[in-house]
Formats: C-alpha cells, structure tokens, sequence
C-alpha cells in the first residue's frame, strides 16, 4: 500500500476535508511549530521555497469567519448605489440575499460543482467598480441550482478545520488578490510569468480565456526559464501531466495535473516530448475530428446572429487547436526528446517532474468503507500521487524553489468534492517529518482565483486609461498594460456576447498562507498581494540567496507600485519566543463521500426590507449576516504611510482630493498603495447615483484629484476612500457653509511614530467654530474644540488602547461636514488585528 494512506480513517477524515472540530491542530502542523530554526535566523536562511496554488476559492467563502482577519465583521466596507451593505447582494428581480453558511458534511455542497467564473461573470460581478452584480452572474448553470445563491455560501471552521488550523499556525493574508479579473489560466500565467500579454506594450495580444492558452503555442518568457538561466535550482512536480493521453473514467481527474502547470502551454518547454503526450495529442485531434463537422452543421442552420457569432467563434478555436495538434503530433515524444539542445532538456526534465517511478502512478484502486450499515466504495490514487517530491525531500535533492500541481480531486477546485485537504496535509507532513528539512523550508499556499464565490472587498483594479473618470496612477504608471477591451478579444475570436471591456487586474481576494519557522504563530499579513507578489519574493530571496538577479520583466510598474513582495510576512526568529499552546485533535468520523448523499443546502434567507435594513444599520451584529470568530491576532507590521485628505477651496465650488503614499516612516521599505474612491449623490440624469474610481499611487508620491461640486445634487458632496488594511474616508460637505479644514499626522517622538495620532484642524471662516471629534468604534469619549477665524489647533488621539486602531468623525455643530478618518497607525512594528472588528470593544 502506498505510504501516503496509512489507513483508511485518515483516508476518510483528509479526503473529506472534514478533519476535526474547532480546536484541531494537525499532527504535521503541531510538528511544524515545535521545530525551532537557528536563534536569529530570517527567512533569508531557508534553502527551500516550495509553493501550491490550489484551484477556485474566494477568500470570504473560505476564510470569512476566521478571527482576525477582515472578513465578514469588516466594519467598514463598500456601501452600493442603491444605500446598501456589500454583503446584501441583489438580483436583477429584486432578491436580495446575504453570506450564509454552506455545511460540508451535512449538506451535498461539496457535490454541486462549480459557478461561473469566466471572464465575463468575474467583469459583470465587479461591474465598474459598484460591486452589485455578484447574484445575477454568478448563477449555477445547474438548473436545478440557478436559484440557489451559492456565490454567497460559505465555509467555517467546522467545515474546514485543517485550513483554520494552517492559518492559526501560521501566516494568513487576508488582501491578496487574484492577479487577473477571469479564470484559471490566465491567473497562473501571472503567476508564473508575470502577465497575460505576449510582449509588455498596449498593441499586443492579451489572453484572458482558458482556450486562449491551454491549446498551447504560448511564447512569451516564464519565471522558470528565468531561473534556469541564471543556474538556480528548481522543480515542478506533478502526478502526470494534463496533455498526456491513455487515462478512461475518473483517472485523468485522480492522476493528471488537471492543467494547473502552464508550462505545458509554453512553446519552450516543449511538452510533446513526453511519450504520454503522444497518446494524449491523438485523442485530442479525435474528438476535434468528431466535433468540428457538428459545429460546422450547427452554424450552417443558425438564424439567431448572436448564436452564429459565438458558434464562429468556437469553430475557429477548435480548428486552431487541431492545426496546433496536427504539427505537435508530426514530431513528438522520444524522437522530439532526442531533437532537444541541453537548455531545452534541462527546461523539460524540471518542469515536468512526474511520478513515473511509481509503478502505480497511473492507476486507481477500488477502497471499500462502511457507511452506517452498509459497504460502499470508493475510487484513489493507488500509487503515491507525492512520490517523487517525497523521495527528493527525503533524500535531500530538494531544489531552491518547488513548484506543486495536483490532480483536480485534490485541487479544491469546486468542478470535484473538496478533498484538497488531505493533498495539502500530506506535504505539510512530507516537510515536517524532517526537521532539518522544515528549519530551511517556506511553503506558500494560495489559490489562482475565486471561482464564482463572493467576496466582499472590492479589486483594486487598473483605470480605463481611455476614461479618466475610472481614475487613474502615478507617472510611470501605465494603467493601459493592465486594461483590455472587448474589440481586443473579438480579434481573438471570443464569442461576441461574452466579450467584455474591464481591467486585467486585479481580479477577486483568495486564500493564501505562508507557513514558514519565521511566519508561525497565527498571524495575519494585511499587505496587499497579488499573483505577481510571490514572483518578486522570489526576485528577493534569489537575489539574497545567491547574489544573483532574476527579475521578472513582464511585472507591469503599476503591480510593482501597490503589490507587495510577502517580505512583510516574516519576522526574524527569537529564541524567547513563547510556545503556542494547541488542543489535540479531536476525533472524526465524516467523509465528503458521505455528503454526497445529502440534501441540497437551503440555510440562506431571501431578505425583506426590513432585515436588509437590520443588517445595513449594522451588520456587525445583526443575526442575519454571518460573523466571525471574536477575539484578534497578532498582526505583521506593514510599510504603509497612507494619507487622504480633503478640502473645499476657497469659493466653495471645488473639492480637491489628496491620495498620497508616503516614504519618511518606512524609508526604502515604503509601499505604494492603490486607493478605490467612490464618488456619491451624483446629480441626476447623469446615470448611476455614484461613480467609482480607483487610483494607483506608488510611494512617495501624492495624486491631487479636483471635484466640481456641480458634480453632486444640491451641491452636497460625499466622498469615500478605500485602501488596504481597512483604511478609511468619508468627506461630506457642502457649498452652504465654510467647514473646518481637517488632516490627520501620525505623531512622532524624536524620529519613532508613537502609534498615535494628532488632528490638524483650521477655522478659515469668519466665525468661530465648535468642533467635536467623535469616535466611531474604540469607545474614547468625544473631544470637543472651539477655535476661532483663522485659528488653528492640534489634537492628539492616544491609540494604544486600541492597537494603533483609530476611526474617528469630525463634526462641527454649525457645519453639515463631517470628515471621518479609520484605518491603524503603521509604526514598522508587529501589532493586533482590529479589536472592533473582533468584538473586543
């Protein structure tokens, strides 16, 4: 029996993704956190990067309830047009639904599959930035679903207690993005190159479909190619390889890499000469064979225009794809193999590591198990789908980096039941066994996109440089090689009804953990990432490691400026650091397999206009919204030094707006930041009541917007802003009287931020003016100030109560303006997650 199934309960329990209660600490985890690094050490001494991206999870469908991380107590989120909370999402009939709860073992969740999540639903959810489109395009294509909103289901900790457990050992992130507004492909050509473009300028092609790069033929440099040059180490490993042919029934979903390893699609590597691609090519040109007469036939009796367009267009990528078959199979497998220079090899060996050396890598076998009284069955892997990454991690041939694809059944890819879990466990048990091997290991885990499941933060998104009102970045900043248009795709022969205008990135927030002897400890990083972030920590720890430079050069200036690198999730080890106390695990009994036969889930409520209006007063306690598990988590220092302000000139008509990314508190290690605006009470008929925009400010720099207050009905302006880590501002005001002038400093002492912050307030009218700073969230009492014409005044707001958090209104009684600052004071020191946010205050 392989060694990757000890027994059939540990089976049941991985597979199921079902793996103990609240509490729970896996064995490889607990392992993990008992494995002490050297004293002093940093991440920069590891010797092994190793990195799974797993398949189709939003990070509010995951993550949503865990403590301490901006999930659904968020308390300051986005407010649609139409004056709801972002987490009331309502279809084009007028149903309107919350978050709820999807129940792993107790319902056949797990068994639905999977929801829209192409191009065209990830751009109609987004919707310009109004966020409100999330029901109505992300509708099952089930009929028996597509009225269930499943985008707003979600997971707990009961029903994912092994990825709970990993984030509560651990490093969670809770702002890293996709790196591309779409599906599966594309999203992991940023991650491993960067881009979705085939040269770095506006005029080239953008691939922004799977079928666009899965058929192959892809050219532009990878990150691997990059490494190899340079002499670095590294390694994809996977079962089998997607192309390769000879699999019948469930073994291609058990045993190949499901496509999750693009290298495949990249001329360079030169896949079809693997022997197995040779059976795979045929197969692929005989279902062309069989399926392009019919598309053929179809479009010959088409009379619907738009029905004939999209056929078109899908017969002209079928008939690519089997030109591009017809000339791989004319010089493929060993012959082609033989025909490869040293480079070429050496690019095909490493980035198609399989478990060949298995003889059962290829094979399922048939487990029998009791459910209740009777004996079911169930199909596995019967080799040891981690063979060959076992045998290199126990015999000390780890490379510098590792690369892991898994089979769709362990992908967590919604299309198969979640048995992720196990496949996950397992590599975390494969580094831990070792604790030499685990002192010089960092394991990245993410996912490549959403899948169709909802998440309530909105995309920092690229700005249609062609419309200036969608915002806009700092010079250098070409928002242009982050955008693409509808008329881009039709050239590509994309379906006309699915083509969409809309930024590449960035697309929806997903999972990811970085596990690590420097990153333990349960911690949430709030910087934001995005695919591309983990391409430049590996620019980092190469260039640190070995002196060298491998910089990947399709990472657009406009990711570099607000992506961070993951640096800011590690902290250097101290040997004083306290061990974490966890419960043991609990036993379990429940498999997805048992799931299978349950009921469709039915928990979620359509909302009346009252409960919509429960939950808009405020969510973070209302009993129709999912919560989160109270309490906080340490919280990794940022290198944020973010500012918003306001102002009315002088003749009341303008209100200019200042976004700026400041570089004096962090030095060099300053980051850039992207801010969402949201302008509201638009005039009417202008169109929507409220225009989003979104802007890209790379440190050091401030961007200075001007607003006609001719822009808003009655002239009654109203302004927020948006920006990672819950930074917040809301700026009313109107043209009736002069308000206050208000700015926000970070106070310092000597050359140190004190984790306070210090109000700057100006009377530039003519009568005297009282003022009260109210807070909103930490329970402080109000400060009230009188200042005189002209006058001016500072005041301090001690924070240390609140972990540096702030969130604050400035209000005064003869002025209908209010200006409202939130967000936390980042000191370059470790810190807590929100205490509002987690119910402690």
């Amino acid at each position: 029996m392989a060694t990757t199934r000890r027994d059939f309960l540990k089976i049941a329990a991985m597979l199921s993704g079902a793996t103990g209660v609240a509490g729970f600490m896996p064995n490889s985890v607990q392992r993990a956190l008992a494995i002490e690094p050297e004293p002093g050490s940093t991440y920069r001494d590891a010797e092994h990067i190793v990195i799974l991206m797993q398949e189709n999870r939003s990070f509010d469908h995951a993550l949503g309830t865990l403590q301490g991380v901006r999930g659904f107590n968020d308390p300051r989120t986005l407010r649609q047009a139409n004056g709801n909370s972002v987490f009331v999402q309502t279809d084009a009939a007028g149903n309107s639904f919350a978050p709820w709860r999807l129940d792993i073992k107790d319902t056949k969740i797990t068994w639905m599959g999977s929801i829209p999540h192409s191009r065209e639903s990830q751009v109609d959810a987004w919707n310009e930035g109004h966020y409100d489109r999330w029901i109505d395009a992300k509708r099952s294509h089930h009929p028996d679903y597509s009225q269930i909103p499943i985008t707003m289901g979600h997971y707990t900790r009961e029903d994912l207690p092994f990825y709970y457990a990993l984030a509560d050992a651990f490093t969670v992130c809770d702002q890293s993005f996709c790196g591309a507004m779409t599906s599966t492909t594309p999203n992991r050509c940023v991650f491993w190159t960067g881009t979705v473009r085939d040269a770095q300028n506006t005029s080239s092609k953008v691939y922004m479909r799977n079928s666009q790069i899965d058929g192959g033929g892809m050219t532009w440099k990878t990150y691997p190619e990059r490494l190899q040059e340079a002499g670095v180490s590294w390694k994809f490993y996977q079962n089998e390889l997607w192309a390769a042919g000879g699999f019948a029934g469930e073994e291609q979903a058990w045993l190949s890499n499901f496509g999750l390893n693009i290298m495949e699609f990249f001329s360079a590597y030169n896949v079809q000469a693997n022997p197995h691609v040779v059976q795979g090519l045929h197969e692929q040109i005989a279902f062309l064979d069989k399926q392009i007469p019919k598309l053929k036939a179809r479009l010959a009796s088409a009379t619907n225009p738009e029905m004939a367009a999209g056929l078109r267009a899908a017969l002209a990528g079928y008939q690519q794809r089997y030109a591009q078959f017809n000339a791989a199979l004319a010089n493929s497998g060993e012959q082609h193999y033989k025909q490869l220079s040293a480079t070429e090899r050496a690019l095909f060996d490493n980035a198609f590591i399989t478990n060949a050396a298995d003889p059962d890598y290829r094979t399922l076998e048939t487990l029998d198990f009791a459910k209740a009284s009777e004996q079911q069955q169930i199909q596995v892997p019967k080799g040891d789908i981690l063979h060959q990454f076992r045998k290199d991690v126990n015999g000390g041939k780890l490379p510098l980096v590792s690369w892991l694809g898994a089979p769709e059944r362990f992908s967590d890819h919604p299309s198969s039941p979640w048995y992720g879990a196990w496949y996950v466990s397992e590599v975390m048990d494969i580094l831990t066994k070792n604790p030499e091997v685990w002192k010089k290991t960092i394991f990245i885990l993410t996912y490549d996109e959403n899948d169709g499941y909802f998440d309530h933060v909105p995309s920092f998104a690229a700005a249609d440089p062609r419309r200036p009102e969608t915002g806009g970045a700092s010079a250098g900043l070409d928002t242009g090689i982050e955008y693409t248009y509808a008329e881009d795709e039709l050239r590509q022969n994309v379906n006309p009804q699915e083509a969409r205008t809309g930024p590449i990135g960035m697309g929806f927030r997903i999972p990811t953990i970085v596990a690590s002897p420097w990153s333990r400890g349960g911690w949430v990083n709030s910087q934001l990432f995005d695919h591309s972030s983990t391409l430049m920590f590996l620019e980092d720890f190469v260039a640190h490691k070995t002196g060298k430079q491998v910089t990947e050069e399709n990472i657009s200036a406009w990711r570099r400026a607000i992506s961070g690198n993951l640096t800011s999730c590690f902290r250097a080890h101290d040997a004083k650091e306290p061990k974490l106390n966890y419960l043991d695990r609990d036993k379990f009994v429940i498999s997805i397999r048992e799931a299978k036969d349950k009921e469709v889930p039915s928990d979620y409520i359509k909302l009346t206009a009252a409960q919509i209006a429960d939950i808009n007063g405020n969510h973070h306690h209302s009993q129709l919204m999912s919560h989160q598990e109270p309490g906080v988590r340490p919280s990794c220092a940022l290198p944020y030094e973010l500012y918003a302000e306001g102002s009315l000139n002088a003749d009341r008509t303008t209100f200019t707006l200042h976004l700026k990314a400041g570089n004096e508190v962090h030095g060099a290690h300053s980051a850039g930041a992207p801010f969402n605006i949201y302008l509201r009470n638009l005039k009417q008929p202008a169109g929507k009541t409220v225009r989003p925009a979104t802007y890209a400010v790379k440190a050091g720099d401030t961007l200075v917007e001007h607003f006609p207050l001719s822009l808003f009905a009655d002239g009654q302006l109203l302004i927020d802003v948006h920006a990672p880590n819950g930074f917040y501002r809301e700026f009313r005001s109107s043209p009736k009287r002069i308000p206050p002038e208000v700015s926000l400093a970070y106070e310092t002492k000597g050359f140190r931020l004190t984790g306070n912050v210090q109000v700057h307030l100006r009377n530039p009218g003519e009568d005297t003016l009282a003022i009260t700073i109210r807070d909103n969230a930490y329970k402080s009492g109000p400060v009230t100030k009188t200042i005189a014409p002209s006058q001016q005044a500072s005041i301090v707001l001690p924070l240390k109560s609140s972990h540096g958090w702030y969130d604050f209104s400035v209000l005064t009684e003869a002025s209908d303006a209010e200006s409202r600052y939130a967000g936390r004071v980042e000191t370059g020191q470790p810190s807590f997650s929100d205490p509002f946010m987690g119910g402690i205050v």
